[in-house]
């Protein structure tokens, strides 16, 4: 207990003084600085008595939305029961089983390649860092191809698979002999690939922080096909993809693609404990671990841990048993039905396109001069500034929670939990609207940025 004449200082102000001072600042120039005291489903309640709606979802964490009472429960019994969670040096139980379903669920029928093997890692970027060792040792190669536009994480072997300057500049070198191609596009893939440099070619089958993009049709088989005849590995990263998020247990199924390897993560405990897995084959998995003595050559401290394998099963049980998959997939359908019959009248609106349960509103600059103007001023500024006013208003004036695409400002990210309700699709598409009929009939929203903006620049 402190001394009586100790004051402990607010949680924001020890947060600020200690983790990430600039955090608290932006939050506060966005007026999104709020307290949560409880989180269920899609909804988040605040200290002081707000109902938010969650379109966001931790990006892509929280398929099976906030503490999920079944996931919840597992991971108290796994608590309850004192087992072994970090011993080390034992076979963990449920690691085995966890792998299994998910080898199991990542199957595609008749496609000859089979992801038997599962390393278990604690994030997405610690997927991609394995992908990239396994890939260079099952190959002999070292180098490595990604997707201009890609979001693999910001770890250095990650980041070197992103050519977005915001996200490495200040770091240093990243990895040497790696190597973008645009996203979609065959002709350049190929090109790459003939040269037989490449160890994987490491993409995303929908890039979400590029602003949501569907590659074109045939282009993932195609890429495939490319990847098998110049013996350069295909690994999906399906860390936002993944989980149900787009319908199917991977984006892969979607596509008719059998990987050689998957990297999952967020969605994967249901957002309550950190884990991931790359999922890869027999051919993969051999390469590393070829002997005995190379039984530990590849591994990570928490793992295999007894709270995450606990969490990896029980948000597996929620996902199938409530069917979240199939429901995404046709509320996702109806919910971009809704915003383009809600939206179509904006000449701001440029697209709206997804899949399941992750779709993306693109915006454009707008023709009438009156709105360009400030429009053109305010990118001038900063690209993401006109992105943030949205956001900023949503939250504010409609308790609606979402977040701009972190590589394309111009494109707003709307991914609720798997179980949203339509009545709060309702919510979110009418908020959306009345958002955009203030951008584009008030200079209200356009003064108000140019606030935002003085804001930010005195940060």
């Amino acid at each position: 207990m402190l001394p009586q004449s100790v004051t402990c200082p607010a949680p924001a102000e020890q947060y600020s003084a200690h983790v990430n001072p600039q955090w608290v600042r932006l939050l506060e120039v966005l007026q999104m600085n709020v307290s949560y005291e409880r989180c269920e489903g899609a909804e988040l309640f605040t200290t002081g008595g707000r109902r938010i709606l969650d379109f966001l979802s931790g990006y892509c964490v929280l398929n099976t939305g906030h503490n999920h009472p079944r996931i919840v429960a597992a991971l108290r019994d796994e608590l309850d029961r004192s087992g072994p969670a970090m011993l080390q040096s034992h076979v963990p139980e449920n690691a085995g089983v966890l792998a299994e379903r998910l080898c199991r669920s990542a199957a595609l029928p008749g496609s000859g390649a089979s992801l038997n093997k599962v390393f278990f890692c604690s994030s997405g970027s610690e997927g991609v860092e394995t992908a990239i060792k396994f890939a260079r040792a099952r190959t002999g190669r070292s180098g490595l191809l990604c997707a201009e536009g890609a979001f693999h994480g910001l770890t250095c072997g990650a980041l070197s698979l992103m050519r977005d300057p915001y996200w490495r500049d200040g770091f240093g070198p990243m990895l040497p002999d790696t190597d973008a191609v645009p996203f979609g596009e065959i002709e350049p893939l190929a090109k790459k690939l003939a040269t037989k440099r490449f160890a994987a070619y490491i993409v995303e089958p929908i890039q979400a922080e590029g602003g949501v993009r569907i590659p074109p049709d045939g282009y993932l088989e195609k890429a495939q096909e490319l990847c098998r005849r110049y013996g350069t590995l295909f690994v999906l990263d399906e860390v936002q993809t993944g989980m149900y998020r787009t319908g199917r247990f991977l984006a892969a199924h979607r596509f008719g693609v059998a990987p050689d390897m998957v990297i999952l993560a967020k969605a994967l405990s249901g957002g309550l404990v950190p884990v991931g897995a790359v999922l890869m084959t027999d051919a993969v998995y051999d390469s590393v671990y070829d002997s005995f003595k190379r039984a530990i050559v590849h591994t990570s401290t928490y793992s295999e841990n007894g709270l995450s394998m606990r969490a990896g099963l029980a948000a597996l049980d929620v996902l199938e048993t409530e069917n979240l998959g199939d429901r995404g997939d046709r509320l996702g359908d109806l919910l971009r039905q809704q915003l383009r019959e809600k939206l179509s009248g904006f000449e701001m609106v440029k697209e709206i396109r997804g899949a399941g349960m992750l779709s993306g509103i693109e915006f454009r600059a707008p023709r009438a001069l009156r709105l360009r103007v400030p429009f053109e001023a305010f990118r001038r500024i900063h690209e993401g500034m006109f992105g943030q006013v949205l956001v900023m208003r949503l939250f504010r004036d409609h308790n609606i929670l979402t977040q701009i695409c972190g590589n394309n400002f111009m494109v707003l990210k709307v991914a609720p939990p798997l179980m949203v309700t339509e009545a709060q699709m309702t919510e979110f598409v009418d908020a959306i609207h009345e958002v955009l009929d203030l951008v584009h009939g008030s200079n209200l929203v356009w003064n108000e940025a140019l606030g935002l903006a003085r804001r930010a620049l005195n940060l």
